[in-house]
């Protein structure tokens, strides 16, 4: 039974603003790649294909962080904008590291050859330590303070805006 509207909080649930908060700061790191490496594409047609997909995670972007304001937490504080540095790397390696993680899983449920899933296995074990790895150097740096929820969006904002307006060629 679907609660009605005037019984609903004004506020988004928890498991929303964190699913917004991974699709925000995932997106971020990939618009500020593409934008970094948009100048070297040669090929006009992939180049297009990259701009595209800019354009793409801009809007994405634009309309997620819209939802920021409905996050149950206090009021959010704007940042300066950065270069790139050690936080976006950091933020880079967690998500491959994490999307091997999430790939290796998925892979060993389709695999039949014992040895191959053995394989696998074990690929996931390093993978999982290696995501383990770098949030703790994130988290020790105060790159991701993943058990404070306003600095966490706080943080996603941040870097929502600098890819935003980050400039390329």
């Amino acid at each position: 039974m679907e609660t009605s509207r005037k019984n609903r909080p004004k506020h988004l649930a928890w498991h929303e603003t964190l699913e917004i908060h991974e699709l925000v700061a995932f997106q971020s790191i990939g618009l500020m790649k593409l934008k970094h490496a948009v100048g070297d594409v040669k090929d006009n047609m992939l180049r297009n294909l990259y701009v595209q997909c800019i354009k793409d995670m801009e809007n994405n972007l634009k309309e997620l962080t819209q939802f920021y304001s409905l996050a149950p937490r206090e009021t959010e504080g704007e940042e300066g904008f950065r270069e790139l540095g050690n936080s976006f790397y950091a933020g880079d390696l967690l998500v491959l590291t994490k999307s091997c993680v999430k790939n290796y899983a998925a892979s060993i449920t389709e695999v039949a050859t014992p040895q191959l899933r053995e394989t696998l296995n074990q690929h996931l074990q390093k993978a999982i330590e290696a995501h383990a790895n770098v949030f703790s150097y994130m988290f020790e740096k105060g790159e991701y303070p993943a058990y404070d929820l306003e600095k966490l969006l706080q943080n996603d904002l941040k870097n929502a805006h600098k890819a935003l307006k980050m400039k390329y060629k």
